[in-house]
């Protein structure tokens, strides 16, 4: 069988069990890394080697990139704190306590090699907190300091596993001249994101074709990883800071039509991407199994306590990090977000349990050399380690949510916030309108701007109630103009398909376009408002 038809199969696979996480609720995660482990344990097919240098380099960049792209900056810079503190101090300190550990239980392991497995383990993986996030309506400062922890905690990781790697092999270590690479690596991976991300909006100036700027912007963000990382920097944050660049920035130069189709596209490749990692993770156990096939049952006994016992002090650890540090003064502050109903343990305690591990930890592990100091076994560990946290905290997560109440309350009436952007965004079109009136024009042009004005002020008057709708009765009242409005479409979207023989291909796909464009609006503006989105056209054909 061909690579090229096993990576088909693979994906009809993903396609499969996706949706079976959709049946059975769960985090797409998870049925993911078990239906890889049940491949590759099946007799006579063929075994899929992980090359951890192209899963790093393939799979890293363009996820880091997506996430940063769509991340939430101002949410993000007031939960710098314990974003930090999450990425850097439960890294160092997680760490810290997986390598006493396991120093302690395996005979002979040096501090440094006890060093690398303490890095290995110790990042939660950006793929699988947005894998398991997105299943639960969690409030949203827990969200941010999670995905904002999940981007940048493999930098400090991946800095730390190269100096553990260096140390094993050296006959002296230098603290200062490693402490000096740690932060140099940080500054010149944001310094080279940022320069990349910049230049990629120079580009997107002096380009007007979407599928132009869709292929720079997925190009960028490899170029800001492999860049950075030719230069020894670090390449994560490089892709990190290159996608919060094309984030900021996107309404300045990309078009409206880039905008959506870039979203599309990203999708698929979040999605894509994201299942063969897990799929992959899974298929490793062929090769963990071969390694282990000829020890004797003792060995096995002895591994298997071992990677609890690593297991268990990887999940401890967070835990311990966090709640001591979260009592810390302006950790995990509330700051001026709406006060939650649950107690601030109870956010501590989801943050704690909230620490998958994934990709980069596995192949940090089967970059290590081959000579390393119980390499077999740090490999071992590290899957044993990436198995319980997505298998056990991923499962379980839900039902710790709901069991402490840690859920964000659904909203019927819009934000105020939101209602306050519609209503200033509809007033500056009026009046851009009003601006470019002319007193002398024809009266032919007089009419269709009159007609225009006329358009945008019953805009600004929906945006002005919309504004003042803070009752769920007034929201309720805008969400059933709002249903009505998507049996109008479907009325509409029916009629245009009898006309698919009288009117040309172009004509027949830009009024779909029209009416998918305004629908998506609509959806959107549904799911803000506590509404489901996702409800069927089946359910709206009921109001007729």
């Amino acid at each position: 069988m061909t690579t090229f038809e096993i990576l088909l199969g693979l994906v009809a696979f993903c396609v499969l069990l996706a949706m079976v996480a959709q049946r059975l609720d769960l985090p797409v995660a998870i049925p993911l890394v078990l239906g890889g482990m049940g491949l590759a344990l099946i007799p006579g097919l063929p075994a899929v080697e992980l090359d951890p240098e192209l899963a790093l380099a393939l799979f890293l960049p363009p996820l880091l990139q997506v996430s940063a792209y769509r991340t939430d900056w101002p949410a993000f810079r007031s939960n710098l704190r314990p974003i930090l503190l999450l990425a850097f101090g439960a890294v160092l300190f997680t760490a810290a306590a997986v390598a006493i550990v396991a120093h302690l239980l395996v005979p002979g392991l040096p501090w440094w090699a006890a060093a690398a497995l303490g890095a290995i383990v110790a990042p939660p993986d950006a793929v699988a907190a947005s894998s398991v996030l997105k299943k639960f309506k969690l409030p949203k400062q827990i969200v941010t300091v999670l995905e904002g922890e999940s981007l940048i905690n493999d930098a400090s990781s991946l800095v730390l596993y190269r100096f553990a790697v260096a140390a094993v092999a050296a006959s002296s270590v230098s603290y200062a001249s490693g402490l000096l690479q740690f932060f140099g690596m940080g500054i010149g991976g944001i310094a080279i994101g940022w320069l990349i991300g910049r230049l990629a909006m120079w580009v997107f100036s002096k380009i007007d074709d979407t599928m132009l700027d869709i292929t720079t912007s997925i190009l960028a963000g490899f170029a800001a990883y492999l860049g950075a990382e030719a230069l020894h920097t670090s390449g994560v944050l490089g892709a990190v800071v290159c996608g919060l660049v094309l984030g900021r920035k996107q309404h300045a130069e990309f078009t409206a039509r880039t905008r959506l189709e870039l979203n599309a596209v990203w999708n698929f490749i979040e999605f894509l991407l994201a299942s063969l990692i897990f799929m992959l993770i899974g298929l490793q156990m062929r090769g963990i199994v071969e390694r282990l096939a000829n020890e004797s049952a003792t060995t096995l006994a002895h591994l298997a306590l071992l990677a609890l016992a690593v297991s268990a002090t990887l999940i401890a650890s967070r835990f311990v990090w966090v709640f001591i540090t979260g009592w810390l003064p302006g950790a995990f502050s509330r700051g001026g977000a709406a006060q939650p109903t649950a107690p601030l343990w109870t956010h501590h305690a989801v943050v704690s349990w909230a620490g998958m591990r994934g990709v980069v930890s596995l192949a940090a592990a089967l970059a290590l050399p081959s000579n390393f100091p119980a390499r077999d076994v740090i490999v071992f560990l590290a899957f044993c380690s990436i198995f319980a946290t997505l298998i056990v905290q991923g499962t379980t997560l839900g039902w710790l949510v709901r069991r402490l109440d840690v859920i964000e309350p659904e909203q019927v009436a819009a934000e105020p916030t939101e209602a306050l952007a519609r209503a200033e965004i509809a007033d500056a079109a009026l009046e851009a309108v009003k601006e470019h009136l002319e007193p002398d024009a024809s009266p032919e042009h007089s009419a269709a701007a009159s007609a225009l004005v006329d358009e945008y002020e019953a805009r600004a008057e929906r945006a002005a109630d919309e504004k003042e709708a803070e009752s769920p009765e007034n929201a309720e009242h805008f969400n059933a103009q709002r249903r009505l409005r998507l049996v109008a479409i479907e009325a509409a979207r029916e009629k245009l398909s009898e006309h698919t023989d009288q009117v040309d291909a172009d004509t027949h796909r830009s009024l779909a376009e029209e009416l998918d464009l305004e629908e998506q609006q609509i959806r959107s503006a549904m799911t803000k408002s506590g509404e489901l989105a996702s409800a069927s056209l089946q359910s709206t054909r009921k109001l007729q």
